[in-house]
């Protein structure tokens, strides 16, 4: 099993977060933010990634570090729960629907973290949430994880679908990108020998 636990406390968030990326998307998400917990719900759901997260932060203050240092968390239990990467497809990509809203994912387990960013979400909140945060989630991700990960809005209006298409579709490109090739099992996907 492909499995990890973080325990991450500092000043401002004190998380623990265990993913199995062989699981079947059973969660138990408590952040503090509503928004942040259906969110990732329908991240664990659409990768079957099986995912908890219990997040005590400064949400008095605002959202920013709980989302930002929930991304970061996530992204070390990734990395750690991949091991030495061997036999895994190594890349993924989705273009996801929802509603008038279409977003692309696709995303390398390179070993280098890149964020391509290109949301254009049109509203400055979804209820009490600052939509900006979504890009800062997702850059703290791929800090940590060491992907490569590109998202990008090809249509849509409504701010609270481009988001859950975009957690939808990231789920989905990285369940096929961590998702063990049976005919290299025992290889590591890259000319380099290592990712």
């Amino acid at each position: 099993m492909r499995t990890s636990e973080i325990k991450r406390k500092t000043a401002e968030t004190d998380i623990d977060l265990s993913v199995n990326l062989d699981g079947t998307g059973v969660n138990n998400i408590n952040t503090g933010c509503g928004f942040l917990d259906h969110m990732l719900t329908l991240f664990a759901k659409h990768g079957r990634f099986d995912l908890n997260v219990e997040c005590k932060g400064d949400i008095n203050v605002d959202y920013h570090h709980t989302v930002e240092d929930i991304g970061i968390v996530l992204g070390q239990a990734f990395f750690e729960a991949l091991g030495d990467k061997k036999g895994i497809v190594r890349y993924g990509n989705m273009i996801l629907p929802m509603d008038e809203s279409l977003i692309l994912s696709a995303v390398d387990i390179s070993g280098r973290c890149h964020l391509e960013y290109e949301l254009n979400i049109p509203t400055q909140k979804v209820g009490d949430f600052d939509c900006e945060l979504i890009k800062e989630f997702w850059y703290g991700f791929v800090r940590t994880a060491n992907v490569t990960l590109h998202i990008r809005k090809m249509a849509g209006y409504n701010s609270h679908h481009i988001i859950e298409g975009a957690f939808k579709s990231v789920a989905r490109s990285l369940k096929q990108a961590v998702s063990i090739d049976k005919d290299f099992s025992n290889e590591i996907p890259s000319t380099k020998g290592v990712l």
